[in-house]
């Protein structure tokens, strides 16, 4: 298995979970979720800790995604 497969398969998988990730967080309003009744506020909303945590999720992820697309730039261009 070649590098190049390795780091595209890994940017495919972590381009799925940065969607999954960005579409779980709750919306602050102002934007789309609006829109689509996300502005409504509710009591079942997440703490603040899981917040924080998917914050981090998130984040990792698009730090994982971000590194693989330098990769696969740099492999592409030698």
């Amino acid at each position: 298995m070649s590098v190049e497969l390795l780091l595209t398969v890994l940017l495919i998988i972590a381009s799925a979970l940065m969607i999954l990730l960005v579409l779980l967080h709750k919306g602050r309003g102002g934007g789309m979720s609006d829109m689509f009744g996300g502005g409504v506020s509710s009591s079942l909303g997440g703490s603040s800790v899981a917040e924080r945590n998917l914050d981090r999720f998130t984040i990792g992820t698009g730090m994982i995604w971000f590194a693989c697309v330098i990769a696969l730039g740099l492999l592409k261009a030698y």
